[in-house]
C-alpha cells in the first residue's frame, strides 16, 4: 500500500470513529494554498478539526508525535480559513489528533486525542 492509500485508509477509519460517536462530517481533505485539513466535524455545536496521522508501525513513534507546534499553528490558521469560507461561526472549536496504527498484517487501531492542542 502506498503512502497516499495508507493516508486515505486512516482518514476513513478516523471519520468512521467520529460518525459512530454521533459526529457529522462537514468536510474531508479541505485544501487551500496554505495547506489541508484532514477532517472537519461537528457535534452539538462544537466544530472539530482533526489531523489524522497513519502509520504501519510505531517503531518511530505514534502519529500524534508528528504534529509539531508549527503544524498546530498551520491547522489553526486553516481552521480560520475554513470557517470564513463556509461563513460559519461556532460556539466552540476543538483540535483533535487521530493516530491510526494500520499494520500490514493486523487489524488497525484508532486512537483519538481530543482537544490535543
Amino acid at each position: 500500500m502506498n503512502r497516499r492509500a495508507l493516508g486515505a485508509r486512516g482518514e476513513a477509519l478516523a471519520g468512521a470513529w467520529y460518525v459512530e460517536r454521533g459526529y457529522t462530517v462537514l468536510d474531508r481533505n479541505w485544501r487551500t494554498r496554505s495547506g489541508e485539513l484532514d477532517l472537519v466535524l461537528e457535534r452539538k455545536g462544537v466544530v472539530v478539526f482533526c489531523e489524522v496521522k497513519t502509520r504501519t508501525s510505531d517503531a518511530f513513534g505514534i502519529g500524534a508525535e508528528a504534529v509539531t507546534r508549527e503544524k498546530q499553528l498551520r491547522i489553526r490558521r486553516l481552521a480560520n480559513e475554513w470557517l470564513a469560507a463556509h461563513d460559519r461561526r461556532a460556539r466552540e472549536l476543538r483540535f483533535d489528533v487521530a493516530s491510526i496504527l494500520a499494520p500490514r498484517d493486523g487489524a488497525p487501531t484508532v486512537d483519538v486525542l481530543e482537544a490535543a492542542f
